[in-house]
């Protein structure tokens, strides 16, 4: 932790409130099953009404996050639905790989309109309503991080997201904002990408490993002026050899949120 940070009270996940989006599969899935055994409200959001019906969750709602009506109305329905919102979990997210200039512009719109525009309208939506202690976890990707190249517009998408939070830290009080930023993940992502993974390392994680850095982002979050930073490290496809983190088990690292360096 860096000095000044404390350590915050951990949250207690039963009886939350906590809206999942990108609910349908994968990490959202996970999250939802995850949160639900810590005794967690969850609301689950996503796409696809036949897979939400699998989905562990007190109840779930359809809804695209590409629509900007979206977003109001899934916090309204939380509230409406439980009384209360405690906690949002913005997971919903689209990948694409391929050279950039034979991407369709269409792709390109809703890549941005998913990956970024999407969360920042559902942390419009919820702030005003989440209940303090309060937390908005957004899921990112170490793409974000370091950059992906051939997948640029999903890295840049990704990289405004970080850099969302990160100012948001400072404009919120009694709500962490944290990112958590998977690499590879055992997942459905790589074939609606339209390249599937075939690298032999790094060997993608199971999306319980990240879904259990999103619930502890909730319960056990760290910084000073009620903000957090919780990631899941992982080598990006694509990564310098500089840029890999060692072989090994990936493991969830906090940073404390804290205002930015301002570099020269």
């Amino acid at each position: 932790m860096r000095p000044g940070a404390v350590r915050r009270s951990p949250v207690e996940l039963a009886g939350r409130v906590v809206l999942v989006t990108g609910a349908s599969r994968g990490i959202g899935a996970a999250t939802c099953a995850a949160l639900t055994r810590r005794g967690a409200v969850v609301v689950a959001a996503g796409r696809d009404e036949t897979a939400l019906a699998e989905v562990a969750a007190s109840s779930t709602v359809v809804a695209d996050a590409a629509d900007p009506a979206a977003a109001p109305a899934l916090v309204a329905a939380a509230v409406d639905r439980h009384g209360r919102l405690d906690a949002v979990v913005a997971n919903a997210g689209l990948g694409w790989a391929g050279e950039f200039a034979a991407m369709d512009p269409a792709r390109i719109t809703e890549l941005v309109d998913v990956n970024l525009r999407a969360p920042m309208l559902l942390a419009r939506a919820a702030l005003p309503v989440l209940r303090r202690p309060g937390a908005l976890v957004l899921v990112t990707s170490i793409a974000g991080l370091v950059g992906v190249p051939g997948e640029t517009v999903y890295s840049v998408t990704k990289a405004g997201l970080e850099t969302f939070a990160t100012l948001l830290r400072e404009e919120t009080d009694g709500v962490t904002v944290s990112t958590v930023a998977p690499g590879a993940v055992d997942t459905g992502f790589f074939a609606g990408r339209g390249v599937p993974y075939d690298r032999r390392f790094p060997r993608p994680i199971p999306p319980s490993r990240v879904a259990e850095a999103v619930v502890e982002a909730i319960h056990r979050p760290r910084a000073p002026g009620g903000t957090t930073l919780a990631r899941v490290p992982g080598p990006a496809l694509g990564s310098r050899p500089q840029d890999l983190p060692r072989p090994g088990p990936p493991v969830q690292l906090s940073r404390t949120a804290g205002r930015p360096p301002v570099k020269p």
